[in-house]
């Protein structure tokens, strides 16, 4: 494992899902160091630079949200000539910014949900001519942090203060069939994982907090139908620039049309997170999985 050198796993931060961060990145480092790796768990604040210029050969980026999964911490790893795992700074900036994303897929021809920007109380008017139910959400967050189901016109004023309270705000047509998602490892797309839950929206109490969440991997969908779903996920991490590894959330309306929510080039590492899951699906253990993305950096310059 030597050929890797001395590697930091980047932690923690200083983004509303610190916590989910601080998960994964413990996670990144004990299979790290199972497996004989140097790794080093740095917790990321302002002091970024100097610990790092401490001398590491590469960086595996465990960091969700902002300032680490926005292409922040890929910039300075680039102007300090150190590799890292996953997306370069503009597929990075581009997929955690979600009305970007959207012009993206749209000018690729991936298909995407409707949506409006809603920049103050009197954009609330175009929202609504999406019709309900509407998703109204954060424009550059992550983990359904600040996203509402709105399904009466009186609880979308309650919904954009909600999510503006981190910014930018997004309402997007609400597919309701089944929502899917799809990882990338490299020029390979795992099996699709099947989502269920009880609650209104696969939202942060599902994600993180409940244990009625139900995940189907294998999907159940017929073999040609994972294709697609395989093949619209690529199509997605290709138009967006990505590279490495990644994860696709995919909607499946009633009429079984297909529509791309999200790329997220920093999934949830934990040996329960979806990623991973999908990894043992196709045969790799956790472990395997992080040497798998920390050997992207092999080629790096």
């Amino acid at each position: 494992m030597s050929r890797y050198g001395k590697v930091a796993v980047l932690y923690g931060g200083m983004s509303s899902e610190r916590d989910v961060s601080l998960k994964s990145g413990q996670a990144v480092l004990a299979a790290l160091q199972a497996r004989g790796v140097d790794a080093h768990g740095i917790d990321v604040g302002r002091d970024l630079a100097a610990r790092l210029a401490e001398g590491y050969d590469r960086a595996f980026i465990a960091l969700h949200g902002r300032f680490g999964e926005d292409g922040c911490v890929q910039g300075m790893l680039e102007v300090m000539g150190i590799p890292y795992t996953g997306s370069g700074v503009a597929a990075s900036a581009v997929a955690m910014d979600k009305m970007l994303t959207k012009a993206v897929l749209r000018a690729a021809c991936v298909p995407t949900p409707d949506f409006r920007l809603l920049e103050d109380e009197q954009d609330l008017g175009s929202a609504a001519a999406l019709g309900l139910p509407l998703i109204v959400k954060p424009v550059s967050e992550g983990s359904s942090i600040g996203v509402s189901k709105v399904l009466s016109l009186a609880d979308l004023d309650q919904a954009f203060h909600k999510a503006r309270a981190y910014g930018p705000v997004l309402a997007e047509s609400c597919i309701t069939g089944p929502e899917y998602t799809c990882a990338l490892l490299g020029d390979r797309a795992l099996p699709v994982i099947r989502l269920e839950t009880p609650q209104s929206f696969y939202d942060y109490e599902a994600k993180y907090l409940l244990n009625t969440t139900r995940y189907h991997c294998p999907s159940g969908l017929p073999a040609g139908e994972e294709r697609a779903m395989q093949a619209l996920a690529q199509a997605t991490f290709k138009a967006l620039g990505a590279r490495g590894w990644g994860r696709v959330d995919i909607m499946a309306a009633a009429d079984g049309a297909l529509y791309v929510l999200e790329l997220n080039t920093v999934p949830g590492m934990t040996d329960h997170s979806l990623v991973p899951m999908a990894a043992r699906a196709a045969g790799l253990s956790f472990e395997d999985l992080v040497l798998a993305i920390l050997s992207e950096t092999l080629g790096a310059p």
